[in-house]
């Protein structure tokens, strides 16, 4: 069965091995890097690849033999992906034969291990893990010029705090179903967002996302909910985090630069530049994202008083947001803001830095394997459907 005409990943599924070498008899080999000597039975369920399975392949890539490999944060999810882990793997091998993984043991090693993964020969890298874990493997799979490796596909399996990525592109949460869907291996491009920041410790720093990056509220919000226990779950945890958060917080002036257009400032509670449609546990807040539409859609929220803030506060998840007067909404390809307050960032849920900030869309940077017929515009909302403070093209209230 081939792939459907004009489908980008059609050609991602070709042979990649090493030349044979006269230690492995002139037979091609799998990467080092991917596939340990040991027997298979006695490898470490740490990292490492499980050996030749039989197993059903997807009619899509029969007669190839593509590189999986999975990065998997076992503490995603209230630590459900490690425990699940074990069982998803035995399903993967079913599903696609031969695996390698790398189980992450702390931040930043999925940005290591992704990119070790790629430039030893992987074909497709698989995110075990939620926003953040996803955002790690997004990472490590930029560099400052773009992919590294442009043929590469990108899977994902999601369980986390959050998850709010996979409702702008209908990824199932069920394992064996994500699983179905890597093995199909039908893609769509993806549109990134790069930033160039200031780290918490006030250097110079760069990465990108999947999703949403805010600065605000929201990085107010990401620094309390990770540094909590989310016994609640993904939803509730970030709904008391942001509650708590609003009782404390007080809107800051924020200076900012739109596709190179005249400074404007604003005193923000959060300003919201999206790729994706949803963040925070499921807070609406970029109806009419998409992720290939080379475009990020910004939602500036004004300063709202508490009382404001809870009697408005199910309009965050409901797309009933830009009915208020406050909130206004447009679309730009670069985004630059700074503050002479300390404003928190919020990218893909995680907490890296402060203003200030600039923000670029980087066109089509990955290719996504998604559902079979899924393309973000069927999930995108019109702007007559938002109310009247979304035009696309509306400037925010100076201040």
């Amino acid at each position: 069965m081939a792939f459907p005409k004009g489908d980008p990943c059609k050609w991602i599924f070709r042979d990649i091995t090493r030349e044979g070498s006269p230690e492995t008899g002139g037979r091609s080999i799998h990467p080092q890097a991917l596939y340990h000597r040991e027997d298979r039975h006695s490898r470490s369920m740490r990292t490492g690849q499980e050996g030749n399975h039989s197993g059903v392949i997807s009619p899509a890539i029969q007669n190839r033999t593509p590189r999986f490999y999975f990065i998997i944060n076992p503490h995603a999810g209230r630590g459900s992906v490690g425990k699940q882990w074990p069982h998803v793997l035995d399903t993967a091998r079913q599903r696609l034969g031969s695996v390698g993984f790398k189980i992450t043991e702390g931040p930043g090693d999925a940005v290591l291990s992704t990119r070790e993964a790629l430039l030893s020969g992987a074909d497709v890298i698989v995110c075990f893990g939620g926003d953040g874990t996803l955002n790690e493997v997004v990472t490590g799979m930029m560099d400052n010029n773009g992919p590294i490796r442009p043929d590469a596909l990108l899977g994902l399996i999601p369980n986390g705090t959050g998850c709010d990525f996979i409702k702008s592109v209908r990824i199932p949460k069920s394992p064996a179903d994500a699983l179905d869907v890597i093995a199909a291996a039908f893609c769509m491009p993806l549109d990134l967002g790069r930033l160039s920041y200031r780290d918490n410790q006030g250097r110079s720093a760069m990465r990108h996302f999947h999703n949403v990056t805010s600065f605000g509220l929201g990085g107010e919000v990401d620094e309390r909910v990770n540094r909590t226990t989310k016994v609640f779950g993904g939803f509730f945890s970030f709904i008391w985090a942001t509650l708590i958060t609003a009782i404390l917080y007080r809107g800051k002036k924020v200076f900012f630069r739109i596709d190179g257009s005249g400074e404007q400032s604003s005193t923000v509670l959060n300003f919201v530049i999206g790729n994706g449609q949803y963040h925070g546990g499921g807070m609406w807040v970029a109806p009419e994202a998409r992720v290939n539409d080379g475009l990020l859609n910004i939602t500036v929220i004004g300063n709202y008083s508490l009382p404001e803030i809870f009697w408005h506060f199910p309009k965050l998840y409901n797309g009933r947001l830009f009915r208020l007067k406050k909130v206004q909404g447009f679309t730009a390809g670069k985004i630059e803001a700074w503050s002479e307050d300390r404003v928190l960032l919020d990218v893909d849920g995680e907490q890296p830095g402060v203003l200030p900030v600039t923000v670029e869309v980087v066109p089509s940077a990955l290719r996504l394997i998604v559902p079979k017929g899924v393309s973000s515009e069927q999930y995108a909302v019109s702007s007559k459907e938002l109310g009247p403070n979304r035009t696309g093209q509306a400037e925010p209230t100076k201040t």
